[in-house]
């Protein structure tokens, strides 16, 4: 009977300490555990595009559409006992269970579709680019990465098809771009035109002497109106007079194209004629330009990663020390979601129970 009594005991706490865990003091654990799981999934799902794009291979990209964590916790006690005359004597059993299960759903949704393939291939918008800038984003990071040219003058692209350098008045126009986005002296707004809402930059009075002289370099470098204060930036290659700025922009899959030809390749699959040799920057009066991101590959798995994705036999990564690099990934995730208009209609779901 003491053994029944200990055993019902134990049973009882069990059950109890489950159901104490069950309930709100699930949602920290899991809300943090599967937030940090996703947001880990789509840095290699989107290192992982880029390093199949760079080798030829076409894109895919999953979607958790949700997750839905079931808990369940049971006990059972059972005891039987039995007696009879002597000589055969009496006989006592005592017996419990206790169970507790976790059984996550996640759903899964492949990207797909008319709208997500034209997210994917339309340019981004200037006033997109507006947005970014206004954000906090600097002038620079953001044109380098998100347009082809400005006013004519050419931005490099590392794309197979049409890879260029960047001409040799891009990258100093940018430097001056950037240091006078950090003294204030430049401002992006939106505005009514003609009736339509339009992008204006803004370039301010009464600046800085050095920073004057910097506006009046890139007035004159874009071949605008010197006298002027506000002028309309619009899409196009070609402005159409000295009050505008015309911004080609690039496309999602444009910037993941330039990206991976930065992705620094194992030689012997240039070599094979498996990929194309990566791409060395230029340099602007004698100092190289770093990289927008800088991609390593080897046999070995990295011991100081980022995040690393596996490819043929190769591992592919961002260096964790790299600041720059992680940052731009993370730049490129926030600039897919800006853009990204939905195409998940019509798409197969998978659900997969994952406990």
């Amino acid at each position: 009977m003491k053994r029944f009594v200990l055993l019902f005991s134990l049973l009882t706490v069990l059950c109890v300490t489950g159901c104490a865990a069950i309930g709100p003091r699930t949602v920290v654990r899991d809300r943090f555990d599967y937030s940090s799981a996703i947001a880990d999934s789509w840095k290699d799902q989107m290192l992982l595009n880029m390093v199949k794009m760079r080798y030829g291979d076409a894109p895919v990209f999953l979607d958790v559409a949700s997750v839905i964590s079931q808990y369940q916790v049971a006990g059972q006690l059972n005891s039987n006992f039995s007696w009879s005359f002597p000589p055969k004597g009496d006989s006592q059993g005592v017996g419990g269970v206790a169970q507790y299960v976790d059984r996550p759903t996640i759903t899964y949704a492949p990207l797909s579709g008319e709208k997500f393939t034209r997210s994917l291939i339309t340019p981004i918008p200037p006033a997109s680019l507006v947005t970014l800038i206004q954000a906090g984003y600097p002038i620079d990071f953001v044109f380098r990465l998100c347009i082809h040219s400005i006013n004519g003058i050419r931005n490099k692209f590392g794309g197979a098809a049409r890879a260029r350098s960047a001409d040799p008045e891009f990258y100093p126009l940018l430097e001056r771009m950037r240091r006078v986005q950090d003294a204030e002296g430049i401002g992006l707004r939106m505005k009514k035109v003609d009736q339509e809402t339009a992008v204006v930059m803004i370039f301010r009075q009464k600046v800085d002497p050095a920073i004057e002289a910097d506006i009046l370099a890139n007035r004159k470098m874009l071949g605008l109106d010197p006298q002027a204060q506000e002028y309309r930036v619009v899409y196009g290659t070609v402005p159409s007079d000295d009050k505008e700025i015309a911004i080609l922009t690039r496309s999602i899959s444009e910037i993941l194209v330039d990206l991976a030809s930065l992705i620094e390749v194992p030689e012997v699959h240039v070599t094979e004629k498996r990929v194309n040799q990566t791409i060395v920057e230029q340099t602007v009066s004698g100092t190289p330009v770093r990289p927008l991101i800088q991609i390593h590959s080897s046999h070995e798995k990295p011991a100081d990663a980022f995040v690393t994705v596996r490819y043929r036999d190769y591992w592919f990564w961002i260096d964790d020390r790299d600041l720059p690099s992680k940052r731009m990934l993370t730049f490129i995730m926030i600039v897919f979601g800006l853009v990204e208009t939905g195409g998940k209609e019509g798409a197969p779901i998978v659900t997969i129970p994952a406990g």
